[in-house]
């Protein structure tokens, strides 16, 4: 039986590439999905639920995912087998455990007359999107791992200058800035508690510290 691990490194190729690219790309498009909820949340002054922020957290462990196998691309211009296996993996179970969140949010608001929690984006409300993009990306996922033996240990050019490099380190600053803001955002909205209340009506911290207004 061929070994996933093959003793020699083999030149990159088309779908090195296209397995590389597509990571950014994963990576770039949660973020900007959360980057989505984040102009709700400060834009339209919209509070998140806890359920909100629990989706949140499962795009960016699929984020995350997806950059493990970004950055082993920068930093040594391989990706195994075992490396596909560990990034696909941690994005699977994250939009699995998402596709959950989402469902038991759009199940409480199923009954006729009940108008959800918070605004729609283009006729639904953000967390049916959120169980969309979920699903889509399972399938996605499923799709890319299925080749990720024809691209484990074919060289990623992402170690020098380029647009490949250019586009793997955008993907992960963007990430790490949106998991920044988003950890300042749910401690603004907590506070010094435990946990969230089911219906957030204004940020905790700064009503706990007296803040006016």
């Amino acid at each position: 039986m061929d070994s996933l691990l093959p003793e020699v490194t083999r030149s990159g190729g088309l779908l090195g590439r296209v397995q590389y690219w597509f990571a950014c790309f994963f990576t770039l498009g949660w973020t900007a999905v959360v980057c989505g909820g984040l102009f709700y949340q400060f834009g339209m002054w919209e509070y998140p639920c806890p359920l909100c922020i629990v989706q949140r957290m499962f795009m960016l462990l699929a984020a995350l995912g997806a950059g493990y196998i970004v950055r082993t691309a920068l930093t040594r211009g391989v990706v195994t087998g075992r490396d596909y296996m560990m990034g696909w993996g941690l994005s699977l179970v994250a939009v699995v455990a998402g596709s959950f969140a989402s469902w038991r949010q759009t199940m409480l608001h199923v009954l006729p007359g009940d108008k959800g929690y918070g605004s729609e984006a283009f006729g639904l409300h953000l967390y049916v999107w959120a169980w969309i993009l979920f699903q889509a990306s399972v399938v996605a996922i499923g799709i890319v791992m299925a080749f990720a033996h024809s691209t484990a240990d074919h060289s990623v050019p992402a170690t020098a200058q380029g647009p490949l490099r250019t586009a793997g380190m955008l993907a992960l600053w963007f990430l790490g800035l949106v998991i920044a803001v988003n950890v300042v955002a749910v401690f603004f909205e907590e506070g010094f508690h435990w946990f969230l209340p089911d219906d957030p009506t204004r940020y905790q911290f700064f009503h706990d510290v007296g803040f006016p207004g």
